[in-house]
């Protein structure tokens, strides 16, 4: 019986095809993009849930002011958001050549809409002021009918920008529970401001929502300027951006520069996709 030497025979070697796909930008463009998918869908249920707690699906006469509604702002946000974290999210987890197209194409369109505003606001200041004042306005006429808005004109004045109305107290003569002639029909916060309008005491641990009471009052007894803030909302507002524009530049800059890089990560994920399917095919 012939006995074959096996060490002669010349083995073939296969050599295994790698990928032509980065592995580290695949899963840096999901890792990103999870977190983002996430965040929009916590601030999608968010504004969700605040939108049907105010029974506002069965009130259609309140969608006038949609427009100026947190909870319908959380929503578009939460949306725009959680789209795109799941297109770039699924589309760099399973090399999804459209989505990863779609992606790019959401942040593209998001990049020119925030470069497009941030040119307008600064050619259209007057515009963009007058728009500001008309909507601090509906704030406070509508001050007590939506306490999404009450919460947040609240958290303007008191925490933000320790300011009083849009000019200064006065203007809170446009609501009815404040308007002074409001006193005839019983309010007792007639010739009055909210509480977010008073200064805050350095041993004040409750706060007293009464604190505004009777401030605007003809002959009122006290120095109203160590009881409340007399400056308005409009001119913090445009104090506080001249402190902080640098540090908002700089945000800015960071924001559009992170977008540009998803974009250029997302195309050269979809041109190394294209090219492995070329190879193999």
């Amino acid at each position: 019986m012939a006995v074959h030497n096996l060490s002669n025979v010349p083995v073939r070697k296969y050599k295994r095809e790698t990928s032509e796909v980065s592995g580290c930008l695949k899963y840096m463009i999901f890792g990103f993009n999870v977190l983002f998918w996430l965040l929009g869908l916590g601030i999608l249920t968010i504004g969700v849930w605040a939108w049907s707690e105010k029974d506002i699906f069965n009130n259609l006469g309140r969608v006038a002011n949609v427009a100026l509604d947190p909870a319908f702002v959380l929503i578009c946000i939460g949306s725009v958001t959680f789209i795109i974290g799941f297109t770039g999210c699924v589309g760099a987890l399973r090399e999804n050549t459209c989505l990863l197209a779609a992606y790019a194409i959401f942040l593209s369109i998001l990049l020119l809409l925030e470069m497009t505003a941030g040119i307008l606001g600064f050619v259209f200041k007057d515009w963009i002021k007058s728009q500001a004042t008309a909507g601090f306005q509906t704030f406070i006429i509508h001050y007590r009918e939506d306490p999404d808005q009450q919460n947040l004109i609240d958290w303007i004045q008191e925490d933000w920008l320790q300011c009083c109305g849009i000019e200064g107290p006065k203007d809170w003569d446009r609501n009815n529970y404040f308007n002074c002639s409001s006193r005839d029909i019983g309010s007792r916060e007639a010739c009055g401001v909210p509480f977010s309008c008073c200064k805050r005491k350095s041993n004040e641990v409750i706060k007293n929502k009464q604190c505004g009471y009777d401030v605007r009052k003809p002959g009122f007894n006290f120095d109203v300027s160590k009881i409340i803030y007399e400056k308005g909302c409009i001119q913090s507002v445009e104090e506080w951006i001249e402190r902080n524009m640098i540090s908002l530049t700089t945000c800015a800059i960071f924001i559009l520069f992170a977008q540009i890089l998803g974009i250029c990560f997302a195309q050269n994920l979809r041109a190394d996709i294209f090219a492995q399917k070329a190879k193999w095919h």
